[in-house]
């Protein structure tokens, strides 16, 4: 099942085109400035039922150097698999399109990254035949946006620099930025980045920020994720309301059992005195003592059976 900082990772080159070229200095990698670029299908499928997709797959052109293909896969853990997957990606792209053909791989972790840019050669050590040697973006060579301005002058890169530094202590300074220049961007222009970062964000910690900045500084954001945000929030709200309605009934109740608890130790001190004076205590004199929760009038009734010649006289003089 495809997870979403893996959907986030390649198709946000394809929301912004241009971004790879801008990505490409942080990568060490000298090329022309395309002049125009065009999102291809990224179905590799053979006549045979064996299916072969590249995440994104781009063309580009340039003044300088004529068209290439940029593939881009979006790597999330080291696979052993993966290269010859990659090498035959490249291979068919240049066969069918004839065209130059780049592979940036997106990770969002250093030993994924390192493994991902060592080169791989299919043949033996004297005939490597095809040697692929993948460009890799993540967070040893992404930039750390931390300047709101700076995130303001990129917000696609900057969005980037957080998806891939998701599992970064960094992340947060980068999502407090973003946000900040985000705040007074136009929604069409907000909304896909705010949706890229979250899913980049994936099931790191850092998506409970950003789930809080959206609430706070994007209020005006009516996204899934920023309902889904509210509805969190109300959901707090009426669980701790109902946490204080349960402790303020919960101490009712304890002070009403604690009140019932000594109108009857009470009323049996009452009876206790009544029998130990040997006075005839009748069953209507019991139920009324036994039945009387009013703790006033139980201490009267009490002072009462210490003197009263007979058990009903208690009840006088009230």
């Amino acid at each position: 099942m495809v997870s979403p900082p893996h959907e986030a990772m390649h198709r946000i080159f394809q929301h912004d085109l241009g971004l790879f070229s801008r990505v490409s200095r942080f990568l060490g990698v000298d090329i022309p400035t395309p002049v125009k670029a065009t999102a291809l299908p990224t179905d590799l499928t053979e006549t045979d039922p064996v299916e072969r997709r590249v995440d994104t797959l781009l063309r580009f052109e340039t003044a300088e150097q004529g068209p290439f293909l940029l593939a881009i896969e979006a790597q999330g853990r080291k696979h052993p698999d993966k290269p010859a997957s990659w090498a035959y990606y490249t291979a068919y792209l240049w066969s069918k399109y004839r065209l130059p053909t780049a592979l940036l791989v997106v990770c969002q972790d250093h030993a994924t990254a390192k493994w991902a840019q060592q080169s791989v050669s299919c043949g033996p050590p004297q005939m490597p035949t095809l040697t692929l040697r993948p460009v890799v973006a993540g967070p040893h060579n992404m930039p750390v946006i931390t300047d709101p301005e700076e995130a303001r002058a990129d917000l696609v890169l900057a969005s980037l620099a957080a998806i891939t530094h998701a599992a970064e202590p960094v992340v947060d300074a980068i999502l407090k930025a973003l946000s900040t220049a985000l705040r007074d961007e136009p929604e069409d222009i907000a909304s896909p980045l705010i949706e890229f970062t979250a899913q980049g964000l994936g099931k790191n910690p850092a998506k409970h920020l950003w789930r809080n900045l959206v609430a706070v500084d994007l209020s005006f954001y009516t996204s899934y994720l920023a309902e889904e945000v509210r509805e969190k929030v109300r959901k707090e709200v009426r669980e701790e309301v109902q946490r204080e309605v349960r402790q303020e009934v919960r101490e009712e109740v304890q002070r009403e059992v604690r009140e019932e608890a000594r109108a009857e130790g009470r009323a049996e001190d009452i009876l206790f005195v009544l029998e130990q004076r040997g006075l005839d205590v009748s069953d209507d004199v019991r139920s009324r003592i036994t039945h009387c929760v009013d703790p006033d009038l139980l201490r009267h009734w009490l002072a009462r059976a210490v003197t009263a010649p007979k058990a009903e006289e208690i009840f006088e003089d009230r």
